[in-house]
Formats: structure tokens, sequence, C-alpha cells
């Protein structure tokens, strides 16, 4: 499924909001002109932040018209939106999986168990031997011994629990079918980012610069080693326009660790996915006043 709208088009319109072309998809504008859209019960907005920028946002089962919605009827930061498209687009996946994972068949059940995670609250069922758990705080799946013994065994647990911030990826790669196309896609960024060596004795292949966090992340350390890497900024109070950083070695931590203040231009300070590289060229050493003794400092 695929969908195009221009970069300055609006997503959707208080008048028409259905889209006739896809059943069970909504979108139009808030009552604060955000862009909205409804999947079934799931809302989502786009909503706009600092810098220009927008973010994607959800909620759940707004029992009022969607020109009456506003900010406060949705929650969590679910990533960064490029444009109007890229909601389109975004709220389109959402929809195609949901219709998928219905067809899938899944079952919800309230199975009594003792999980890693503390006791069941209830259960959805994937398929005999694949059983996903929910708690008060957590939950994941957990594989009977047959399923878990087609695990790879470099990625097997063997007590079979596979918890859900990132370890479902590892019963979603190798239980494909029981997954919907979104679903697969997540898992597959997972395992790539996180167990890379996995992923390559998997599946053959020779994971590429910006295809692995993990193997990024690496990478980075071992070219900025020796490099000064902030690990605490704040905007200077006693030097307008810049930024007041402590950096250490690598961005190493600890309490024997030397320790380095810094001035960066506000306009240039922007923390990568792995921190922000002092540039001794260009970054003054600053040891000043600071502003780390009067306010409470953020963390790069």
């Amino acid at each position: 499924m695929s969908a195009h709208i221009s970069d300055n088009a609006s997503v959707g319109s208080n008048d028409n909001p259905e889209t006739p072309d896809i059943p069970g998809v909504s979108f139009s504008r808030s009552a604060d002109g955000m862009a909205v859209a409804l999947v079934g019960d799931t809302a989502f907005a786009m909503v706009p932040a600092r810098d220009g920028r927008s973010y994607l946002a959800t909620g759940w089962r707004i029992r009022r018209p969607m020109t009456d919605w506003r900010r406060d009827d949705f929650y969590g930061h679910s990533g960064e939106l490029a444009d109007a498209a890229a909601f389109r687009n975004v709220v389109l996946e959402q929809a195609e999986h949901q219709r998928e994972k219905l067809a899938l068949g899944r079952r919800d059940a309230r199975i009594a168990a003792s999980t890693p995670w503390g006791a069941s609250q209830g259960a959805t069922i994937y398929a005999d031997g694949v059983i996903f758990y929910d708690t008060a705080s957590h939950g994941g799946f957990h594989l009977s011994a047959e399923r878990n013994s087609q695990i790879h065994s470099m990625l097997r647990c063997d007590a079979g629990w596979y918890e859900e911030d990132e370890c479902w990826a590892i019963v979603a790669i190798h239980f494909p079918h029981l997954f919907t196309g979104f679903e697969r896609r997540c898992a597959e960024r997972t395992l790539k980012d996180s167990w890379p060596d996995a992923w390559e004795t998997i599946f053959g292949t020779v994971l590429r610069p910006g295809e692995s966090r993990e193997r990024d992340r690496l990478s980075f350390e071992t070219q900025h080693a020796a490099d000064w890497i902030v690990i605490a900024a704040i905007t200077s109070d006693y030097e307008k326009g810049f930024v007041e950083c402590v950096a250490t070695r690598g961005g190493k931590r600890g309490p024997n660790v030397e320790e380095r203040r810094f001035l960066v231009p506000s306009t240039e300070y922007r923390v990568g996915q792995f921190g922000f590289v002092i540039d001794e060229a260009r970054h003054r050493a600053w040891d000043g006043p600071s502003d780390f003794l009067s306010r409470r400092w953020r963390a790069a």
C-alpha cells in the first residue's frame, strides 16, 4: 500500500476527513490546528515542536469528533516527522498493521503464570507454544521447549522468556509468519541494531556502516577514544551565546576520570547519536565561573 502527497499539501480536511480508498482510516484537523488521524480506536497527531519540527503522538478512544480533538488528548513521543507526507505514511502503515494483525487471529486469554517480570495479568496466544504475557510492569514472550529449540543458539534464552523491549524481535525473526509486515520490519531493525553478529551469522550478510546502532557505537568509541566527548552541558549565563560543557576522554565516566570544561557556540552544539566531540582547535577551554554550581544541569 502506498500513498503520495506533496510536501506543502495539508493532511485531510475538516469537511471530508474520511479517506475514500482506504476504509477505516480518517484524516482531519484538530481544534488547535494539528494534523490528526484515526485508525480504529487509535488516534494519531502530528504535534508541532521547536525549530519548526514535528513529532508523532498517539491517543486512545477519544470519544469526540476529530475536529474537537486537542493536544491534551495525546500522549507520548513516537518519533520525529519530516513533513505531512511522513505523517500520512505512518498512519497508513499502522492501518495496514492493524488489518494484518486481525487476519493473524491472535487470541487474548487469561493464563495464570509466573514470569520474570511478575505475575501475569493477561496473555495473547500467537500460536501453540508462542504466548505473550502482560504484567503490571513489563511483558514478553514465552516459548515452549519445542519452539525455543528453533531459536538460533546465539540468541536463545534457555528459559524461553523474551522481554518486550528488544528480545521480542528474536521471536519475530524466527517465526515471521506470526507477525505483521510492520512488526517484521521493526524486528529486523532491532536485531541489526542490538545483535549485529547474530544477524550476520543467521542471514549470511555483512552489515555496512549505518545499518547497526551497536556497530556504529563501537566504531565511534574506537575513533574517538582519545578525544574529549561531552558528558554534561548547560547554557552559559557567564558567556552569552555559548554552552558550557564538561567533557572526558572518550566520554568515560567515573570518580577517577579527568574532566575538562569547554565553551561551545550555542549555534553548533548539537548532540549526535553517540555524543558531541570537542574540537580543541575551535572550542575554547574554560576555567572561569561555572553554571553547573548555580543551576541544575542536564546530561548531554
